[in-house]
């Protein structure tokens, strides 16, 4: 949102809600501030509210499967066992969503992953996760002005 100028300071639809531009195109950005697990009540009601296509919306989230750092676009697919993506499938009613995944890579050790999930990064993982945000606002702008198939061909 900082690259973009685009404020999350509007509270509506379970969600903090910012507009603005992504070069020529409108976009809305919003932070579901349900539980992750409950996070398609609120993209649900953005959809309803906005008159948005779920094919017109991009999910970003994190992923434990890839590595810590790592893109990975894609138009549509399944939930890959995040709870999140789950609810915003089965609140949609489609896995025609495109969306955008940042790895986190999984706990060392006998961490618990719930608890993984939830724990502050170390100053070297927030490094290489600030640059990953970075990229990913990148692969955002491409997808929204180029089209996915081009952001994944740059980005994956």
């Amino acid at each position: 949102s900082k690259k973009y100028k685009i404020h999350l300071n509007v509270y509506r639809f379970q969600a903090l809600i910012g507009e603005g531009r992504i070069e020529e195109e409108r976009v809305i950005l919003a932070k579901p501030l349900t539980f992750v697990n409950e996070a398609g009540r609120s993209l649900y009601q953005i959809k309803e509210g906005y008159q948005i296509e779920p094919s017109k919306m991009i999910i970003i989230s994190d992923d434990v499967d890839l590595k810590l750092g790592k893109l990975r676009i894609a138009s549509k697919g399944g939930d890959g066992g995040h709870k999140g993506l789950r609810s915003i499938i089965e609140s949609l009613q489609t896995r025609e969503i495109p969306r955008l995944r940042v790895g986190i890579g999984r706990p060392e050790g006998e961490m618990e992953l719930r608890d993984y999930v939830l724990e502050e990064f170390t100053p070297p993982q927030r490094q290489v996760i600030e640059e990953a945000i970075e990229r990913a606002s990148q692969a955002i702008r491409v997808m929204i002005t180029q089209g996915i198939q081009e952001a994944m061909r740059e980005y994956n």
